[in-house]
């Protein structure tokens, strides 16, 4: 990582509002097309091989089983689950891959990166994973393995908002700078929050990777995305794969009335318009069914 003398460099030669990229700048290098797509990456003058989201859009057709994290999934029984779904996962997620064999995995937390190494590496020597993370989440990577112990295939997503080497969006100027954008739909309770149809441009944040991932596999075409461990509840308890003593600290509580759940219910109404269903395999989840269906996973994959 850069050093303090590079760094306060950076401070003093570019604006606040590009304070994002101090840990990026100069080592790396991006180049972009006209939609806005990162299409090249260079970490310290080596060029990174990275999946071109243009390649993913519309690229599937069926179901996805989308694995989050919330305690709910140690009572699922995985052996159940066709081999030909396609399965995604979240963060530690990835503690399953003994009964999942993920074609598609998600991490755009880089604390997740700095404290769960084991887990990375895993992600990072299958081959038949395309893991979606950000440019930070990159470098951190290349970091700690070796750009050449990066097996598994790189798509770069982008928080819209703090998009690398472009200023930064504020939360208030959020609607004003994004309303014109056709594929950008706002939530009807929180201007602020928004659901991108095209991620080449970006995506919305909105204090859960789970939102990260349901906009991904909008744009990759599937018609039916089946969510386990989206509990959204009981924060104090360890996730499935922790205990009292390794349990990381949350910040989901204080988000999930006013950011988590309006994001949530407008990614159900732009996929629902869109033609696809979301379906919430855990039963004790906070997220109500007026915003996805629930149905018992055994019932679904019997």
């Amino acid at each position: 990582m850069m050093g303090t003398l590079t760094k306060q460099l950076y401070r003093y030669s570019h604006k606040r509002n590009m304070r994002h990229n101090e840990n990026l700048w100069p080592f790396v290098k991006i180049q972009r097309d006209s939609e806005g797509e990162i299409t090249t990456f260079t970490y310290r003058k080596e060029p990174i091989n990275i999946v071109r989201l243009s390649s993913l859009a519309q690229k599937y057709t069926g179901d996805v089983f989308l694995t989050a994290t919330g305690p709910s999934i140690n009572t699922l029984n995985f052996s159940k689950l066709p081999k030909t779904i396609i399965k995604s996962g979240v963060n530690g997620a990835w503690h399953l891959n003994e009964f999942i064999k993920f074609n598609l995995y998600f991490v755009v937390d880089m604390t997740f990166i700095d404290h769960h190494t084991s887990v990375m590496q895993g992600i990072c020597n299958d081959r038949d994973v395309t893991l979606f993370t950000t440019v930070m989440g990159v470098v951190k990577l290349i970091e700690e393995f070796g750009s050449s112990n990066i097996l598994c295939q790189i798509a770069i997503l982008e928080d819209i908002c703090y998009q690398t080497y472009q200023p930064a969006v504020k939360k208030e100027s959020i609607y004003n700078t994004f309303k014109n954008n056709v594929d950008i739909v706002f939530s009807s309770e929180q201007n602020h929050i928004a659901y991108s149809k095209d991620i080449r441009r970006g995506v919305f944040d909105a204090g859960t990777v789970v939102y990260w991932a349901l906009q991904t596999l909008g744009y990759l075409g599937f018609k039916k995305i089946y969510i386990a461990g989206l509990d959204m509840n009981n924060f104090n308890n360890p996730r499935f794969y922790e205990d009292k003593a390794s349990k990381r600290p949350s910040f989901l509580e204080n988000k999930v009335k006013d950011t988590v759940m309006p994001a949530l219910q407008l990614a159900s109404d732009v996929l629902s318009d869109r033609g696809v269903a979301v379906i919430n395999l855990s039963s004790q989840s906070a997220v109500p069914e007026s915003i996805f269906p629930k149905q018992d996973f055994n019932d679904v994959f019997s």
